[in-house]
């Protein structure tokens, strides 16, 4: 639980653990059940959802700020995670529509003029991807609430963050086809056709059923098990899992898979 002297010492002094003038901002996508979401926030000042994000500090790299910013969102550690767009300009944050009154009323500080929240910030855009059936959602120090929207219908939302989802989309749609996504969204062992209808919500078009598994099994990312799912009469798939040493490997010399 935050306290409100926390939330004062981030607000006043927190130019001291972390670097001012440089954000990220984290497009968490969720895989479940062939429904695809993204993660929202609402912060306290801020009528509108947005992108979770948050500042990093002196002491981490920048892919350690997004993966503790994911992991605190969501519960969840160790997802795929991708760096995909700087977004620079110099209005990004509207800081002539700012309300210092109306700060203080949702947080309870004071903010002055020089205060290094409102300076001309740049933020660093990541996504990353994970089933969210299994994600305790988790608001930030300056947010109200968390959730999970559809893809398809997301509200409009605050700053540049519409052109970020955006670009995140489309950067991981790409990445699809390079990189071995889906050891997160998956159970450990699953059939052909489910992980065929992850990679079509994911990339949200049909793909070709009987050829594209294929791809990953000639890759040698899939590892057909002596096991079977019976799904009713005359119908027991065989089982796959990921081979992790393959699927780690794929990961960091990326693959291809169109």
């Amino acid at each position: 639980m935050v306290t409100q002297e926390q939330i004062e010492d981030f607000i006043l002094n927190g130019h001291k653990e972390y670097i001012p003038h440089v954000s990220l901002d984290c497009a968490i996508f969720g895989y479940h059940e062939q429904q695809l979401k993204l993660l929202l926030i609402k912060h306290k000042a801020v009528d509108g959802w947005c992108l979770p994000g948050g500042y990093i500090k002196r002491t981490e790299k920048l892919v350690e700020a997004a993966a503790r910013n994911v992991k605190e969102r969501t519960g969840v550690d160790n997802l795929f995670l991708q760096q995909f767009k700087t977004f620079g300009d110099p209005n990004r944050a509207r800081f002539e529509e700012f309300d210092e009154e109306r700060w203080y009323q949702a947080v309870g500080v004071r903010i002055g003029p020089g205060n290094w929240l409102l300076d001309q910030t740049i933020s660093v855009g990541f996504y990353s991807i994970t089933d969210f059936s299994r994600t305790v959602l988790q608001p930030d120090m300056m947010s109200i609430d968390c959730e999970w929207f559809d893809i398809e219908s997301l509200p409009a939302l605050e700053f540049d963050h519409d052109e970020m989802v955006r670009e995140a989309l489309d950067t991981m749609r790409i990445h699809l086809y390079h990189y071995p996504i889906g050891y997160n969204m998956l159970p450990e062992k699953f059939t052909l056709t489910e992980i065929h209808a992850l990679y079509e919500t994911l990339l949200g078009k049909k793909l070709d059923i009987s050829n594209f598994p294929k791809k990953l099994i000639a890759l040698g990312l899939l590892i057909k098990l002596d096991e079977k799912r019976s799904i009713g009469p005359h119908r027991s798939p065989h089982l796959y899992r990921f081979d992790k040493e393959r699927y780690d490997e794929a990961l960091k010399n990326g693959v291809v898979l169109s």
